[in-house]
């Protein structure tokens, strides 16, 4: 089995950044290339999203999971990153425990109580709260750096593009890099060779 790798991206179906994760698993499943990993965002099985009743804290406690079991997070970057919000409303913190939310998938059972009657303050070696206001990125990032996870940060573009970079990644601006580069026969293509390095294959 390979490396535990987590890919966080937006896999908004019309202007997220799909791409990128494919050349990332071609990698991975082409036995041409010597990268081999396991991308433990994709819970194939058993995930909490089933769950008709799964809420954004059920998820952001799936991906505390799957965070702590893989040794490296890679965020890939679009020009919408910084603008996505999904998983940042809970009314937790300001309305106690009878406020209610959506589930996830927002099905026809509306809103609901609160899973949480009490909540506690995580200690420096658990893992992040998962009942909280940020984005699900947002909270992936967090977790991966609390949990001192090795973190790769590139672009959906040909350049450095820095003014994508949501504010809470600013200290990264330096080492992301443009995922694409262009290559001996003038085609974009995925840069395999930084990849390898960094996953620890060469």
């Amino acid at each position: 089995m390979g490396k535990r790798v987590y890919i966080s991206a937006d896999y908004s179906a019309y202007d997220g950044d799909r791409n990128v994760v494919n050349v990332l698993h071609g990698w991975s499943n082409n036995s041409r290339y010597v990268i081999d990993f396991v991308d433990t965002a994709q819970v194939v099985s058993g995930s909490v999203s089933r769950d008709p009743d799964c809420r954004a804290c059920d998820l952001k406690a799936e991906f505390n999971r799957q965070i702590d079991i893989s040794s490296t997070v890679i965020f890939v970057i679009g020009d919408k990153t910084a603008s996505r919000t999904a998983g940042s409303f809970c009314r937790r913190q300001n309305e106690g425990a009878f406020c209610t939310c959506t589930p996830y998938k927002q099905n026809s059972k509306g809103t609901s109580y609160c899973k949480y009657q009490s909540l506690f303050t995580p200690g420096p070696n658990d893992d992040l709260g998962n009942v909280n206001t940020f984005s699900y990125l947002e909270h992936e990032f967090r977790q991966a750096r609390r949990k001192d996870k090795k973190i790769i940060i590139v672009y959906n573009s040909l350049y450095k593009q820095p003014t994508w970079l949501p504010s809470y990644m600013g200290d990264y601006a330096y080492v992301a890099i443009p995922f694409w580069v262009t290559n001996d026969w003038g085609n974009r293509a995925g840069n395999y060779s930084f990849f390898k390095t960094e996953l620890g294959y060469e």
